[in-house]
């Protein structure tokens, strides 16, 4: 489990599409780009980026990616997973409690959240910022914390992305 129930939604897309499995509640981003133009293009992809160079954050995945033998069971829809290659749910706006944090950082309320390697929360501007050459770390911005991590490692977030 990523993501708790207590969340507040004010914005979200729905024309992306997701071609791993992947666990619900990090930051996707543009894998490649589409034209923009229609809600079905399969070329818009997004994913937990490893490589921060060059990332573009969408927002918050609400689903779950699971890569399922259709012809013996279907997905379950009470759990919000998808099938792998299908289209998610990225909010962009909004209020969610995840535990996908980065490890390796101490989180206080009212840090700036950046997106980090795989789709992880975190505080500090990714590493790739640093070897693109530019101080423009308002790229990497996905939010702000509005908790420390509790008992169990999750922290309440608010998503504020374009």
């Amino acid at each position: 489990m990523a993501l708790r129930p207590d969340r507040i939604h004010k914005g979200s897309y729905i024309d992306f599409f997701m071609n791993e499995v992947a666990e619900r509640g990090g930051i996707v981003s543009v894998s490649t780009v589409g034209s923009g133009a229609a809600m079905d293009q399969a070329v818009q992809l997004c994913t937990y980026t490893a490589n921060m160079s060059g990332v573009q954050p969408l927002g918050v995945l609400m689903c779950d990616m699971v890569n399922l033998d259709l012809t013996r069971q279907h997905e379950n829809w009470h759990k919000e997973e998808v099938q792998q290659g299908g289209k998610v749910t990225i909010w962009h706006d909004g209020t969610v409690v995840t535990d996908r944090i980065d490890p390796g950082v101490t989180i206080t309320a009212g840090q700036t959240a950046y997106v980090g390697p795989s789709g992880l929360f975190s505080n500090t501007i990714p590493a790739a910022q640093s070897q693109e050459g530019g101080t423009d770390a308002d790229k990497y911005i996905v939010g702000r914390f509005l908790s420390t991590k509790d008992e169990d490692g999750f922290c309440k977030i608010v998503v504020n992305l374009p």
